[in-house]
């Protein structure tokens, strides 16, 4: 059962589409501290920023594609992750170290060039999207 106050990675994006390269970081993640949540920024048919304009998938759209992905690799929302729909987040802020750890995860070739700008390019030429 996801424990709201045990130690939790954060996950933030816009996840359009949710991709290998995604559930890669989300492996990584679990084995930090057990539990992830999964934030998904509210951007359906908005501007997520410079260069974040294609944003076509909806939350429910989103939820779907993550715990069908996850699912393939045994986790199961509301034990090991949680979702949660956030706002249009941009900027994230802090003042001192309070705790936090913000760290960049460092991915082979394979995994570093998997391009959801891409995949939406292929799912419009197949008439999927």
């Amino acid at each position: 059962m996801f424990d709201w106050k045990k130690p939790t990675v954060q996950m933030l994006g816009r996840w359009q589409p949710w991709h290998k390269g995604h559930q890669e970081l989300f492996k990584r993640c679990i084995k930090k501290t057990g539990q992830v949540i999964i934030q998904i920024r509210d951007v359906e048919g908005a501007s997520g920023g410079h260069g974040q304009d294609d944003n076509p998938f909806s939350w429910r759209d989103i939820c779907i594609n993550i715990e069908e992905s996850l699912k393939l690799d045994g986790y199961e929302r509301g034990k090991e992750y949680e979702l949660m729909l956030v706002p249009n987040i941009t900027n994230i802020t802090f003042g001192r170290g309070v705790g936090y750890v913000f760290e960049e995860e460092i991915f082979d070739e394979e995994i570093t060039n998997i391009s959801a700008t891409k995949i939406r390019e292929d799912l419009r030429k197949k008439g999927k999207l």
